[in-house]
């Protein structure tokens, strides 16, 4: 979709009431009853409202621009925030959490330059991220132009479209067309780049639009049908949910998983789409697999894989989805065959897809093998082994669970990928329910995504917990983000595993235990409890069970104040999760 030239011949057909090159005006601008042209800034942010975009992130530039021309419209919330890195992580968690696209303001050089590795990360998520930034005079390009950089060139494998506006009257177009191609396009990060001569110009004025809604789609019936048929004959028929049913309505899921006796298994991304309290439900798969699931994974002879592309962390560590009959459903064509082959692809929206199937079902119903029900309760029955562990056992699983006894299920839960983090993958050491909002790195696994991309959840749901489960070293690259939970009120709980220093590289390293290597050990000179105090929040340092239940319990006080808590728990390196055990690291 990346689009380095005038778009002049590229319209969206759900969009095509604008042309690329402006409103057909047949007026003059100053005609009684036609709205008056405005200024570059105040048509982006008219059109931004009228998409149905509420939220702008960002940081001030040195002259006025979208940042405060938003501030004039009532629909649209302006959140400051004083680093681009964080920001680009704020935007991913927002649009997860919100479930809606979010708009990132930046400009050309370093602070664009600042902002790639959050990026990075929103388009690994494919979460609707909208980069407004602003691009040099051309008149110096070439010459030395001061802060000048090639912002789609560094961008373009990453964003879905990337545009550059140079006239004023593909403004509003382009701004349009920016919103529905990351709301639709995969959902996707889509960059729009303004050139400085632009930002100095009217805008024509143009008719108010109808804000941007989600495309929604069915494949043909025969293709359905044919799927319910695979389905009603397969003897070991197993689900997966990713990512992309989030952004689909798949309340239906646990209906078609009863009707055919068979079980759930997410991404990480797609936690949520069943309630892990379900009896289909266990857990995530690949990387994360809880034994002793892994049996089931490879004992499938069918699958319906819902919104994934069953990228490499997801196929770790079972084989069937190389063997087994694979029926994926998903809204992006790129997606098929990309991760395993497909014998049967549905292109269409996820939700649609799964009411669709189970009303086929429901009229000739399948015939549930009496075995695979069996070792499934068998395997549920050992899973369950794994959820309890005192402190002394286990900290990190210990700290999970009390946070789930003390906070519930109706939480953002924002994770990182550490090494001792990545136990809240696991189910049932913390189960999630239908009311729990989860917010996880993409493929990329940044280190420091957490801090930035709470902030964002938490601005994005006001009106429920926001908990951060991180690393000490995650903690301490992106530690500016306390400063944006200070300003704007966001009592986040973060919870800091404490490992001193760098535990996925300590523990690889561990294998080679003659050679010579740089140390990944790192004590800082002020712990996370004492830096939270420093940027104006709580903090404290739990080190057995009793201490651990007094901090949650003064956390989820200070929450609903907007006062942020850090509670810092010291882990052994010993402390591994199952998945991981598993996987030999």
């Amino acid at each position: 979709m990346t689009d380095r030239t005038d778009a002049t011949d590229a319209t969206d057909s759900t969009d095509s009431l604008e042309s690329p090159h402006g409103p057909h005006i047949t007026d003059p601008p100053d005609a009684p009853g036609r709205p008056a042209p405005q200024g570059c800034w105040e048509a982006v942010a008219r059109t931004l409202a009228d998409a149905g975009v509420r939220t702008i992130l960002g940081l001030p530039s040195d002259e006025p621009g979208l940042l405060d021309a938003a501030t004039a419209l009532p629909e649209l919330q302006v959140r400051v925030i004083g680093d681009q890195r964080i920001a680009a992580c704020a935007a991913a968690g927002y649009a997860v959490a919100a479930r809606e696209p979010v708009v990132l303001a930046l400009n050309s050089g370093p602070a664009f330059a600042n902002a790639v590795a959050g990026l990075l990360e929103a388009a690994s998520l494919a979460v609707p991220v909208v980069v407004i930034t602003t691009r040099v005079p051309a008149d110096h390009i070439g010459q030395g132009a001061f802060q000048y950089l090639d912002q789609r060139g560094m961008v373009e494998s990453l964003a879905g479209w990337t545009h550059l506006v140079e006239r004023p009257e593909q403004l509003r177009w382009a701004v349009r067309r920016a919103v529905r191609l990351a709301r639709d396009g995969g959902p996707c990060l889509t960059v729009l780049e303004i050139a400085d001569e632009v930002t100095r110009e009217q805008v024509p004025a143009a008719p108010a639009r109808p804000r941007v809604r989600p495309v929604r789609s069915l494949p043909p019936a025969a293709e359905l049908d044919a799927a319910a048929a695979a389905l009603r004959t397969a003897r070991r028929p197993l689900i997966v949910a990713g990512g992309g049913t989030r952004w689909s309505d798949v309340r239906g899921l646990a209906a078609l998983a009863e009707t055919l006796a068979c079980p759930v298994f997410t991404t990480a991304a797609g936690r949520g789409a069943l309630d892990e309290h379900h009896e289909r439900a266990f857990g995530l798969l690949g990387l994360y697999t809880t034994p002793p699931a892994g049996d089931l994974l490879d004992s499938a002879d069918t699958l319906l894989v819902l919104g994934s592309r069953l990228e490499e962390t997801a196929r770790m560590g079972w084989r069937s989805w190389q063997t087994a009959h694979v029926i994926q459903a998903d809204h992006r064509v790129a997606a098929f065959d990309e991760g395993c082959p497909v014998a049967q692809p549905l292109l269409g929206d996820a939700g649609l897809i799964v009411d669709e199937l189970a009303a086929r079902l429901a009229v000739d119903p399948p015939r549930p093998d009496p075995a695979w029900s069996a070792r499934q309760r068998s395997v549920a029955a050992a899973q369950r082994t794994h959820a309890e562990a005192d402190f002394a056992t286990s900290p990190v699983r210990a700290v999970l669970r009390a946070a789930q006894r003390e906070l519930g299920t109706r939480i953002t839960l924002v994770q990182e990928n550490g090494l001792h983090d990545i136990w809240s993958y696991h189910y049932p050491v913390l189960r999630l329910g239908p009311d729990t909002t989860v917010v996880c790195p993409g493929e990329q696994t940044m280190m420091g995504f957490g801090l930035g991309a709470a902030a964002g959840a938490a601005l994005a749901r006001p009106d429920r917990p926001t908990l951060l489960v991180t690393g000490d070293s995650a903690f301490r690259m992106s530690v500016g983000a306390l400063d944006t939970l200070r300003r704007h009120e966001l009592g986040v709980i973060t919870v800091v595993l404490d490992n001193q220093g760098f535990g996925w590289p300590r523990r690889l390293r561990s294998a080679d235990p003659d050679g010579s290597h740089v140390p990944t050990t790192w004590q800082a000179a002020a712990p996370p409890d004492r830096i939270a105090e420093a940027f104006g929040g709580w903090g404290t340092t739990a080190h057995d069970a009793a201490t651990l239940y007094d901090a949650l319990r003064q956390a989820a006080e200070r929450e609903p104040k907007g006062q942020f808590s850090v509670i810092r728990v010291p882990v052994p390196d010993t402390d591994v999760p199952l998945g991981i055990q598993a996987a030999g690291y």
